[in-house]
C-alpha cells in the first residue's frame, strides 16, 4: 500500500527539501520503491539537491496538464534504483496545480508500485503547500530551534488538522512527525536557541529526530547529493536514524548533548 508523506513547514530555509531529499534516498537505501516530488513550482530546488538537474526533460505540471506521461518525467536516481525524482517547473506558478491534477498523479504513482511519495512542500501556506499536504498520511513538520520557525510549524499543524482530505473527510488524522533541523547544543545551552524541551512543550507533536546544524549540509548540497549519503558524518547517520523511527523501530536520541571544551580551549579561549 502506498503512503503519502508530505515535509513541511511554514518557514522557509528550514531544510525541508534538504530533508526531502535525504529522507527518501533512506528509504530507498532500505529498500522502498520511493518517489520525491516537488511541489514548489517557479522555485524549484530538489532537483538541484538531487544533482539531476540537467536530466530534467518534463515535469510535475507537464504530467498534471497531460504534456507528457509519469514515465517521461521521472528521474531514475543515480544513486539508487529504487529512487526517482518528479521536478518542479521553473517557468509556470502555482496556480497550474490543480487538486484534481495532484490527485490523478499521485493515484498513477501508486498504481506503479511506489510504496512511498513524498512531497517536498514549499514555504507558506498558500496553493503549493496546501497541495503538497492535501493528499497526505504522514507529515514530517521540519523546524529549526527558533521562535519564529517553531510559531509557523504551529500554524501548519493547524492546517494538517483543518485543511487537508483526512481532516475534511473525518478520517483518521494524519500521523504528524516533529523533525528539528540545525540543532547546536552549544548555542542551546547559551540560551541562544530553543531547547528540544522548549520546541515540544509548543508544538506537542511526537520528535522523530535531531539533525546537528552542519557544514555538511552546504557541502551535500553543492554536491548535488542528499545528505544522508556523506558517510561518517553526523547529519548522515542523524538522518538515517529518523528513517528507523519513522519505520517504527527504536533509536536513541542523539547529537543533543552539549560538548564540553577542552582544556586548552578553557585555558586560552580558543
Amino acid at each position: 500500500m502506498t503512503k503519502i508523506v508530505v515535509v513541511t513547514s511554514g518557514k522557509g530555509g528550514v531544510g525541508k527539501t534538504t530533508t526531502s531529499a535525504s529522507f527518501a534516498a533512506g528509504l530507498a537505501l532500505k529498500g522502498f520503491k520511493t518517489v520525491v516530488i516537488d511541489f514548489d513550482v517557479g522555485l524549484r530546488n530538489l532537483d538541484l539537491i538531487m544533482g539531476c538537474e540537467r536530466r530534467v526533460v518534463y515535469d510535475f505540471i507537464n504530467v498534471i496538464h497531460n504534456e507528457a506521461n509519469l514515465n517521461q518525467a521521472l528521474i531514475r536516481d543515480k544513486q539508487s534504483d529504487n529512487l526517482y525524482v518528479l521536478a518542479a517547473s521553473q517557468t509556470r506558478d502555482k496556480d497550474a496545480l490543480t487538486q484534481e491534477g495532484v490527485e490523478r498523479v499521485l493515484n498513477d504513482l501508486a498504481g506503479m508500485g511506489f510504496e512511498y511519495i513524498v512531497c517536498d512542500s514549499p514555504a507558506g501556506i498558500e496553493t503549493g503547500a496546501l497541495m503538497a499536504m492535501h493528499f497526505a498520511d504522514e507529515a514530517l513538520v521540519v523546524t529549526n530551534p527558533e521562535v519564529s520557525s517553531v510559531r509557523d510549524s504551529d500554524r501548519i499543524l493547524g492546517m494538517l488538522g483543518s485543511k487537508t482530505k483526512r481532516a475534511i473527510e473525518g478520517k483518521e488524522p494524519i500521523k504528524e512527525h516533529l523533525l528539528i533541523t540545525r540543532y547546536n547544543p552549544n548555542r542551546v545551552q547559551d540560551g541562544q536557541m530553543l531547547s528540544l524541551e522548549d520546541i515540544q512543550d509548543i508544538l506537542r507533536i511526537k520528535l522523530i529526530g535531531v539533525i546537528p546544524e552542519s557544514e555538511s549540509v552546504l557541502q551535500a548540497s553543492n554536491q548535488g547529493t542528499p545528505a544522508v549519503h556523506l558517510q561518517g558524518t553526523d547529519v548522515s547517520e542523524a538522518y538515517k536514524d529518523v528513517i528507523e523511527r519513522f519505520l517504527g523501530n527504536e533509536r536513541p536520541l542523539r547529537f543533543i548533548d552539549a560538548q564540553k571544551p577542552g582544556l586548552l580551549k578553557r585555558l586560552f579561549g580558543r
